[in-house]
């Protein structure tokens, strides 16, 4: 084997925590998308999801002020409309809109979920003490959905500067977890 020096502004390339999702945001009237890929589970019940949103994003000051969201999962069919997203400001777009998506009305907060989506998560902040100094939020999951017409989701995974990885395979190994 050989191994040699990686260049440390690209380790986030080698640790992808998980699918994009998108986010949805409620305010003032108006709704908002964003893409997303910079999150972490931190607890499974109740279950928290900690998540890194830029304090230069229309949808930090609308999470902010409300304290609520949804988590949306697109699968691989959605992939232009989730890269479309992330490259334009709900500040001047419609993003529900422009790229053909359905809201649907959440149970427990105002955002939507996303039709297309394979699962939604409703959430509410839980912990802001990371967002001043790391614009990290810590949100617990407060209702979940799941479409199960969809079968064999697959989801994709962001390695930066416009690349992803496709989840698809699926493998089963002996755990001791209940």
């Amino acid at each position: 084997m050989t191994i040699k020096s990686f260049p440390l502004p690209k380790v986030y390339q080698l640790l992808e925590p998980g699918p994009v999702v998108l986010i949805t945001t409620a305010h003032h009237g108006k709704t908002n998308i964003m893409t997303q890929s910079w999150h972490t589970m931190m607890e499974f019940e109740p279950p928290l999801v900690g998540c890194v949103i830029s304090g230069r994003n229309h949808s930090f000051a609308a999470l902010v002020a409300t304290k609520e969201c949804v988590i949306s999962i697109p699968t691989i069919e959605l992939a232009k409309q989730m890269v479309g997203i992330g490259n334009c400001s709900g500040k001047k777009v419609d993003k529900f809109n422009k790229f053909k998506l359905t809201p649907l009305p959440a149970s427990q907060v105002a955002a939507p979920l996303i039709a297309e989506c394979y699962a939604n998560l409703e959430c509410q902040v839980a912990d802001t003490r990371m967002v001043n100094k790391y614009n990290f939020f810590v949100l617990e999951v407060i209702k979940a959905w799941i479409d199960k017409s969809m079968k064999n989701p697959r989801t994709l995974h962001h390695q930066g500067k416009g690349v992803f990885m496709v989840g698809g395979e699926t493998i089963k190994l002996p755990s001791r977890m209940a």
